[in-house]
């Protein structure tokens, strides 16, 4: 284990105190407090070395390793998205834990969580990553965590089952392994992107199936590298403005190319959030209308005014193969909150643009207090009767079904 000054390992203990406190501000919800004594003991700093200590306590990732083309692939990730990501998973003494995805901290966490009498196995495929982690474990103090090189698509079946299954990487699709690797009475948590937005979802077997048991949470991870790696598909309307498709299959999109410059339709929806309230579960709620997709802008796009998203990076949507309409920047409202708008281009622009506003409205008055989607995960062979409020979704080795109450229109 590695030494410290006690001026060093005091003002860690300090920051790593402020870094908690911040998580507490942050979160809507309030979070066991095993997690957050788990937070206050492990050494964050000690998984990132060559950090100064006020950014190893910061509330940004670190990231740790990207690729030839300057991608992320490998951080250590942002203590308020570990905070709840443990917090739907739930560890208890004794577990039995698999991690997917490596980087060292969270696998120290869960040790810390496990206690003695439990045991923690992290997965990476990138042998860089695993020899890291394993240098950072053993320093700190946790050379009792399993670190292994492999693709975490196939699980650990030598160590199965487990307890607890955790997937620190954005996945697409969830392999057969992490559904017959999990213990009767288990929990599955990971990042899952569906229609181009990832969201933590904490699962449990229910049959073949997996369930969901609680309110999911956005997130944002480096993608899974190996055979779970998956590409979503974009269309490009502009130089600088393109529509992230994923599951979306449009006939005839090229249409679509070019139509932002076709007169705008705009429409208010006189549903507006409060100064710092959060709407993830509208974007939920969206991501299951049937045209649903992304529009990413870059910032010249803004700058020209081709588009007003209420975010670049990925902005809601509704498309056809020859028409858009998408999620308007919020305008302020009298009382200092912001409104949802809409703005339609092409043929079928107008009604998009007053689907999209009604969507906001039916949102406001069914969802937004509400529990939010359930999601559940069926083997890709299941024959599945859609229901109303659903959305089916066929993957490569599941079909995922996100139900709401309403039907969708």
């Amino acid at each position: 284990m590695t030494t410290v000054q006690p001026q060093e390992a005091e003002q860690a203990r300090r920051l790593r105190e402020a870094m908690v406190q911040t998580i507490i501000d942050e979160v809507d919800t309030p979070l066991p407090e095993k997690v957050l004594a788990a937070l206050r003991q492990v050494p964050r700093h000690r998984f990132t070395p060559g950090v100064d200590l006020e950014r190893a306590y910061g509330g940004e990732p670190i990231v740790t390793k990207v690729n030839e083309r300057g991608v992320h692939i490998s951080s250590v990730s942002a203590p308020r998205a570990v905070a709840v990501m443990l917090a739907l998973l739930d560890v208890r003494p004794g577990h039995r834990v698999l991690e997917i995805g490596s980087g060292g901290y969270n696998a120290a966490l869960l040790a810390h969580l496990v206690g003695p009498d439990g045991a923690v196995t992290s997965v990476d495929i990138d042998a860089d990553v695993i020899e890291r982690a394993r240098a950072c474990l053993d320093a700190s103090g946790y050379d009792q965590v399993r670190t292994v090189c492999a693709d975490g698509e196939l699980g650990m079946v030598e160590d199965a089952p487990f307890d607890r299954i955790i997937v620190t990487v954005g996945a697409w699709d969830i392999p057969p392994a992490w559904r017959t690797q999990l213990a009767p009475d288990g929990r599955l948590v990971l990042p899952l992107r569906t229609r181009g937005m990832t969201y933590a979802w904490a699962l449990e077997a229910d049959g073949p199936r997996l369930v969901s048991r609680l309110r999911p949470r956005a997130m944002g991870f480096v993608p899974i590298q190996g055979a779970g790696e998956h590409r979503g598909t974009s269309l490009l309307l502009e130089e600088d403005v393109n529509l992230w498709l994923d599951e979306a299959d449009l006939v005839g999109s090229d249409r679509l190319h070019g139509v932002l410059t076709t007169p705008a339709h705009e429409v208010w929806s006189g549903v507006a959030v409060a100064p710092g309230e959060t709407f993830g579960s509208l974007e939920l709620y969206l991501l299951a209308r049937p045209g649903f997709a992304r529009l990413v802008a870059q910032q010249s796009a803004l700058e020209r005014k081709a588009v007003r998203p209420s975010w670049r990076m990925g902005t809601p949507a509704l498309v056809t193969d020859d028409s858009i309409a998408y999620r308007a920047e919020l305008r302020p409202t009298a009382d200092g909150g912001r409104e949802f708008g809409a703005i339609g281009h092409g043929p079928c622009g107008a009604e998009l643009t007053e689907r999209l506003a009604e969507h906001f409205r039916t949102w406001d008055r069914t969802h937004r207090h509400g529990a939010g989607p359930q999601l559940s995960v069926h083997p890709a062979g299941d024959t599945i009767e859609p229901a109303p409020g659903s959305l089916i979704l066929r993957k490569l080795h599941t079909t995922i079904v996100v139900s709401w109450a309403d039907p969708v229109r």
